[in-house]
């Protein structure tokens, strides 16, 4: 593969005719990457819910799953710069760290103690407002890891991850509510 240019945070960008996407290394991993990561953003709104009316009323939980859209709304044009400042692929591996981590220490607190409806929205307002800086990011690497020839076809690839995270997701996170 050629390289056309270098970007402002040093990631090659491939030049036109390079490999098809659905053969790329780079195109492959990160649609590997972001499958998983919608996956797990699937079992984590589920889970969420499931945690919340256990703690609460079902309109209490309603609540609890709404709070993660305000700062992702609010926050979603600066969660931009931040990704054009720092690059798309820091930004979204970091973020993704973020978000595992928060949640690790959620669970571990809920495993240990009771603490009720407010761990669960301040959980959502954190999972929202990195959900800010993620989006933006992930949306900005199809371009840095393939040439425009294969842009349609990598975002076709990544349609096709959303909707397999939405139909595999749903029966993880259900299995792990009731495993865990």
């Amino acid at each position: 593969m050629s390289e056309a240019t270098t970007s402002a945070t040093d990631v090659p960008v491939p030049a036109l005719g390079s490999a098809p996407a659905h053969r790329d290394p780079n195109v492959l991993r990160w649609v590997a990457a972001y499958t998983a990561s919608m996956l797990g953003d699937t079992v984590f709104y589920l889970a969420l819910s499931w945690a919340a009316v256990q703690n609460g009323t079902p309109a209490q939980a309603g609540i609890v799953t709404a709070v993660s859209a305000v700062p992702r709304a609010l926050l979603m044009l600066g969660g931009g710069v931040v990704a054009d400042r720092f690059g798309p692929r820091r930004v979204v591996i970091g973020s993704d760290a973020v978000r595992c981590a928060t949640v690790l220490a959620v669970a571990a607190v809920l495993f240990a103690t009771d603490p009720g409806l407010w761990l669960l929205g301040l959980l959502a307002v954190v999972f929202g407002t990195v959900d800010a800086v993620f989006m933006p990011a992930v949306g900005a690497l199809p371009a840095r890891i393939t040439g425009t020839d294969q842009l349609a076809r990598v975002q076709g690839m990544r349609g096709l991850a959303v909707r397999f995270a939405a139909i595999v997701g749903a029966p993880l996170g259900g299995l792990g509510v009731a495993v865990g």
